[in-house]
């Protein structure tokens, strides 16, 4: 069957085949949960949604019909304890498999999901109960979690609803329990409008207190150009993308743009990193496509891979990629690691995108949802010269390890984009780039034409 994204997008190519143009159409009331879940769910009720498994060796998997039930369920429990659209929910799930119909059963009512990672303090919990004005919590059952938790609702002087699974506790409802209690029939489509609010993620707070960011029901959207033109998932693929569901990488690839595009999900539920269990993995499940910080690729390489045969396509982001690691993984696997850049506060900005070629040490090319500009220091346009100029110092001070820039440019990175707003300022000083406002350490950015950034 066609991937569901062509419903809501159109796009244009140029003669190499690198995408071009990007336009977004979806009705009003554009509701990821209906429009998608559901929608596959009569469409294509087989087709694989999750792969999930353990460290002890559990499995489960979950189809488009089976996902769109248990989303069902779940909305019912909430809705019958009184969550409503617009009530703020965190979630705090790790890579448990109920994350994947917890999140659409929130969408469903126009509640505004807000995953955060379990490694959290009962004071950053506090923080964001309080911050967030939270209404409810569902938690995975890990003891000290919710002793977090219950910590920080004391703290915070807060009364959120809480929820766990899937064991009981006297002071959290078991999901598991009252999903079992109410109907799988699809929900009666609530009313919610494109425009609403749909997620809320904290930054990592490198700079100071964490900020909450708010992206809307358009945002899942952006990321077919994450999935399709990016980490290249394709139709009855399995991509996998190593991440914890409490970060905005989550959403980046363990679920929106990839079921829009037609591939499953591949989902690790492991405490603590182990690269050989990681390509074992691959392996087992045959996964197609796959994703994971620069650390997780070091680490691969340090310590030795396995053939990896049904890998078609290798992503990277969230810090520096050495050209070492580059180099050894391609030797190794034959693929080049294609690196990209965004932010909490956006989806996808930079990318090495499909037919797009591959510059180690690049973040590569601005996705057409992005106007990305460079300014000299008084805030003035750089003509495209003065950025081939830069773009070469980086280069040489780079390789050479050395200062070499005379002078600070400000690179400004800005989204039109439907539903983000963001406007990110790197400082570039003596031949390199450092911690811009959010605390992100990014390496040089190349364009294979210095006039494509006009």
């Amino acid at each position: 069957m066609m991937s569901k994204y062509t419903q809501f997008c159109t796009e244009t190519f140029n003669g190499a085949g690198e995408l071009e143009t990007f336009e977004l159409h979806y009705p009003p009331n554009f509701n990821f949960a209906y429009d998608v879940i559901d929608a596959l769910g009569q469409e294509n009720p087989n087709g694989r949604a999750v792969v999930w498994c353990d460290m002890e060796g559990n499995e489960q998997s979950l189809n488009f019909a089976e996902l769109s039930e248990q989303s069902s369920r779940a909305a019912r429990v909430f809705m019958d304890a009184g969550i409503k659209k617009g009530d703020r929910v965190m979630v705090v799930l790790k890579r448990h498999l109920e994350y994947w119909y917890v999140l659409p059963a929130l969408h469903k009512l126009g509640a505004v999901a807000v995953p955060v990672t379990h490694m959290l303090t009962p004071d950053d919990f506090a923080y964001r109960l309080e911050t967030g004005s939270i209404r409810a919590v569902v938690c995975t059952s890990n003891e000290e979690t919710r002793a977090h938790i219950l910590k920080a609702v004391e703290l915070s002087g807060t009364n959120p609803l809480l929820w766990s699974i899937p064991m009981d506790h006297p002071s959290f409802r078991n999901l598991h329990t009252q999903m079992a209690e109410v109907s799988g029939d699809p929900l009666e489509r609530q009313e919610t409008d494109s425009k609403d609010p749909l997620l809320m993620y904290f930054t990592s707070g490198t700079t100071g207190n964490p900020k909450a960011v708010i992206h809307d029901h358009t945002y899942p959207l952006a990321h077919i150009i994450t999935a399709r033109h990016w980490q290249q998932v394709r139709e009855g693929g399995l991509h996998f993308t190593v991440a914890e569901t409490g970060w905005g990488k989550a959403s980046w690839g363990k679920m929106y743009g990839q079921w829009l595009c037609g591939s499953a999900v591949m989902v690790y539920d492991f405490d603590n990193f182990d690269p050989k269990q990681l390509t074992a993995i691959i392996n087992k499940y045959e996964v197609n496509t796959f994703c994971a910080p620069p650390t997780v690729y070091r680490y691969l390489v340090k310590k030795g891979m396995h053939d990896m045969p049904s890998l078609e396509h290798a992503t990277t982001a969230g810090e520096a990629l050495s050209p070492d690691v580059f180099e050894k993984f391609q030797q190794k696997t034959g693929l080049e690691l294609a690196e990209g850049y965004g932010q909490t506060e956006s989806t996808l900005i930079l990318a090495h995108f499909k037919n797009t070629p591959v510059h180690p040490g690049s973040m590569g090319k601005a996705s057409p949802l992005y106007a990305v500009e460079l300014l000299a220091p008084d805030g003035s346009f750089a003509p495209t010269e003065n950025w081939a100029r830069l773009l070469l110092f980086l280069l040489k001070a780079e390789s050479a390890n050395m200062e070499f820039l005379p002078h600070t440019t400000r690179m400004t990175l800005s989204t039109n984009m439907h539903g983000v707003r963001a406007c990110i300022t790197q400082e570039i000083s003596h031949g390199v780039m450092k911690k811009d406002t959010f605390g992100f350490m990014v390496a040089s950015m190349m364009l294979s034409n210095p006039a494509d950034i006009a």
